[in-house]
C-alpha cells in the first residue's frame, strides 16, 4: 500500500509541477514581513481517505492520495486557512500535515453533536514560520439571557455548528478569525434566522474585541444563495462588509453557478473605515479544476468528491 510520503508516480509529479506553475500566476506570493494570505475553503466531506494513488470505481471514499496532494499543494499557498467540513475521521487531515511539514500547525473544534451537525469540525491550519496563536480560541455560544435581546423570531436555538474564533498574531498585528458553516436546511428561508443571529452577536462581540485593539474577521461557508438575497441582507445587516472584488467571482466548481456561499468579511465604522489591524489588498477565488486530475476526465460532481465542490476563497492583507 502506498503512503502519502512516498514518491508519487511520474504523471502525478508532472501534474503537481504544472499546478504549482499555475498557482504562481493565480495567487500572490507569501512574503515575510509584508503580507498575510488568508483563505477559507469548504473541503467536501474532508475525513476518510483511500490510500491509493488513484481510487478505483468501487473504492470509497473517492478522495485518494493523488487528490490529497492536490489539496495540500493549494493549502500551503496560504499563511492561514479556515477549513469547513472536516469530519470526525481525521485521516485525510493527518496525512495532509505529513506533507505540509513540521512548520505547519492546526487548531480545530470537536465534532458537532446531533444530526444537523453532520459529524463536522471547523479547523484552522497555519504556517508557524509567520503566524503565531495570540492566545484566544473559543466557540461562540449566545448566553441564554441574550437570546431574548436578538430580534424576536430571529433565533430559537443555539447554532447547529457553533462558530469558532481563534486569535492570531502576524508581524506584530493581532486579529481574530471567526469561521463557521451555516446550516443549509430544507429551504433557503431556514438559513436567514441563523445568519441574522450570527451578525448581531458578532457585532456586539467585535465591539468588545475592538476595545482591546483586537480586530475581527469572519470567513466560512454562509450558504448565501446570491448577492442581495435575504440571506445576504441578514449577513450584512449589522455592518459586515464584503470586499467589492469578492462579489462577482465564482465560488463552486460548477460552471455558471452564481451561488454566493463562501464569504470573507469584516466590520467598518460609520466612515467606511475598516476596523482590521491589517490592510486589505486584494482577493479572489481559486479555480483549480482546469489544472488538476485531467487524466481522469471527471464531471464536476465527480471532481467535488475528490477535491471539493467549493473553490478556495482568499484575501491578501498587508502587515506593514
Amino acid at each position: 500500500m502506498p503512503r502519502i510520503t512516498d514518491r508519487p508516480p511520474e504523471f502525478i509529479r508532472n501534474e503537481l509541477i504544472e499546478l504549482n506553475t499555475s498557482l504562481d500566476t493565480l495567487l500572490p506570493y507569501k512574503e515575510l514581513d509584508k503580507n498575510v494570505m488568508i483563505a477559507t475553503w469548504n473541503i467536501r466531506a474532508f475525513g476518510d481517505l483511500t490510500e491509493k494513488w488513484e481510487a478505483d470505481d468501487d473504492d470509497s471514499p473517492k478522495r485518494d492520495l493523488h487528490s490529497l496532494l492536490v489539496i495540500t499543494n493549494i493549502v500551503k499557498r496560504f499563511d492561514i486557512i479556515a477549513i469547513q467540513e472536516v469530519r470526525g475521521n481525521l485521516k485525510a487531515l493527518r496525512h495532509m500535515l505529513k506533507i505540509l511539514g513540521e512548520h505547519w500547525s492546526f487548531i480545530l473544534t470537536d465534532v458537532s453533536g446531533g444530526s444537523e451537525g453532520n459529524d463536522e469540525r471547523l479547523a484552522f491550519l497555519f504556517d508557524t514560520r509567520k503566524v503565531k496563536l495570540s492566545g484566544l480560541a473559543c466557540e461562540l455560544v449566545v448566553p441564554n439571557e441574550e437570546i431574548e435581546s436578538i430580534e424576536e423570531g430571529a433565533f430559537k436555538r443555539q447554532f447547529a455548528r457553533t462558530p469558532y474564533a481563534v486569535g492570531f498574531r502576524v508581524g506584530g498585528k493581532t486579529f481574530v478569525l471567526v469561521t463557521l458553516h451555516v446550516l443549509y436546511g430544507d429551504s433557503p428561508s431556514e438559513r436567514t434566522p441563523e445568519l441574522k443571529a450570527i451578525a448581531e452577536w458578532l457585532k456586539r462581540w467585535s465591539e468588545d474585541m475592538h476595545s482591546f485593539d483586537q480586530s475581527l474577521m469572519v470567513l466560512g461557508d454562509f450558504n448565501i444563495d446570491r448577492k442581495d438575497d435575504e440571506r445576504y441582507k441578514a449577513f450584512v445587516s449589522t455592518g459586515l462588509k464584503v470586499p467589492e472584488d469578492l462579489h462577482d467571482i465564482r465560488r463552486t466548481v460548477y460552471d455558471g453557478s452564481s451561488k454566493f456561499y463562501d464569504q470573507i468579511a469584516w466590520f467598518e465604522d460609520d466612515d467606511n473605515i475598516s476596523q482590521l489591524s491589517v490592510k486589505y489588498l486584494r482577493g479572489g477565488s481559486l479555480k483549480f479544476s482546469p489544472h488538476v486530475l485531467q487524466n481522469r476526465n471527471l464531471s464536476s460532481s465527480q471532481l467535488s468528491w475528490r477535491i471539493s465542490d467549493h473553490l478556495p476563497l482568499w484575501a491578501e492583507f498587508s502587515t506593514r
